[in-house]
């Protein structure tokens, strides 16, 4: 009766498991929840976003566009072209970005969209790093492909080693996933690594899907992006330029909007294209509301430097409590982090039981390779609340552990 690849393949997810571990242990009453288990920003989403969907009330009784309003369309060009400083004109609104609910949605969506029936004679194959967000795995299983995780370690500099795959693998790769900065460690990719990438990717007919959901919330430079990077190679000989690739971004960082479900994909005409047309079968219309709040919050610069340091704040906080525990260390990019406890079930144990403290253990975030969860040793945690009450969380969880 069911998909076996939703019953067989994709076990529950992280944060039903992780209510499993804690059900049975009852947290210190006289102490309040400081969740730290989950990304979602606690910071408020901009006033006049705020503003637009509660003045937007003309377009409730009609289906919006699936591909997007031409002026969302737009001003998702201008931000890429400012944040990557491409040259102006370049991105064409109508053919080289699609509004997504989310980031999510279009992770998800592009295995569906560039795995074949057959790849290099066999099963295709869509690798991702390892630990991932858990919409790449979902991606690639339903999918019909085989999934491949490569695992991410402090030894490579917690970026997935895709340059070191045998040949016989690559000719079978569908979509190679990337997430920078790194969901959950933070790592950031450079022009060169990426460049190596796309240059792999083409050579072998394969889609680099790079998920940026992280770009805007950095503790250094700001990280390059994959258009930029592509772009940057010079090597167009008369095809589009973003050919083979993918970004995915979204507002739910950058603007503090998860709930407003807004992001979108860009890059190369032909993805984007079918991209759009699985959405015109399946996927859900974003309304008109959300979509003139997202073009108005595209285009401001003033918010998206409040909410950086709003994160910088929390890792100075971070910093001075856990410097020298648990192998700490500020990543470059995102808002968690990832830190060595020995065993990441137990101590997410014990903050519930002892510090009403939810953190997520980090082997829930990471699958088995030759028989070993490389994330055991980890717990993830998020520094999504205000400075107060990181530090009084970080305190809780330095004092137990």
């Amino acid at each position: 009766m069911f998909n076996p690849r939703l019953t067989e393949t994709l076990t529950d997810f992280p944060f039903a498991r992780l209510n499993a571990l804690l059900g049975p242990i009852a947290p210190p009453a006289h102490l309040s929840l400081i969740n730290m288990s989950v990304g979602e920003p606690q910071g408020a989403m901009p006033s006049f976003a705020r503003q637009i969907v509660a003045d937007e009330i003309e377009g409730w009784n009609k289906y919006p566009p699936n591909q997007g309003l031409p002026d969302l369309n737009l001003a998702i060009c201008e931000w890429l072209t400012r944040r990557y400083k491409l040259p102006q004109g370049l991105l064409d609104p109508a053919r080289h970005v699609h509004p997504t609910a989310g980031s999510k949605e279009g992770v998800y969506i592009i295995s569906t969209v560039a795995t074949p029936h057959q790849k290099g004679g066999d099963k295709p194959v869509v690798a991702l790093p390892n630990p991932f967000y858990q919409a790449y795995l979902g991606g690639a299983v339903l999918s019909g492909a085989e999934p491949l995780l490569v695992n991410a370690n402090a030894s490579n500099g917690f970026l997935p080693d895709y340059e070191g795959l045998d040949e016989a693998t690559w000719r079978r790769l569908s979509v190679v996933y990337l997430c920078s900065p790194a969901n959950p460690q933070g790592a950031i990719a450079g022009m060169d690594y990426l460049q190596k990438l796309i240059r792999l990717c083409r050579k072998h007919d394969a889609v680099l899907a790079v998920d940026e959901c992280y770009a805007e919330i950095y503790t250094g430079d700001a990280p390059v992006g994959a258009l930029q990077a592509a772009l940057a190679m010079d090597e167009t000989g008369g095809e589009d330029p973003f050919r083979n690739l993918a970004v995915f971004h979204s507002l739910s960082k950058r603007s503090n909007a998860a709930g407003l479900r807004s992001g979108f994909v860009a890059g190369d005409p032909g993805l984007v294209a079918m991209v759009l047309r699985w959405r015109t079968y399946g996927g859900p219309q974003i309304p008109f509301a959300v979509q003139k709040a997202s073009a108005a919050l595209w285009r401001e610069e003033t918010h998206p430097i409040e909410t950086r340091e709003w994160y910088r704040r929390n890792f100075r906080v971070a910093e001075q409590i856990l410097h020298n525990r648990f192998g700490y260390f500020t990543p470059g990019g995102g808002f968690f982090l990832w830190l060595d406890v020995g065993d990441g079930e137990a101590a997410t144990r014990r903050l519930w039981g002892e510090a009403h403290v939810k953190v997520l253990p980090g082997a829930y975030v990471c699958r088995e390779t030759d028989g070993i969860n490389a994330a055991r040793r980890y717990i993830r945690v998020a520094l999504v609340h205000d400075e107060k009450t990181t530090r009084e969380g970080l305190g809780r969880l330095a004092s137990v552990l």
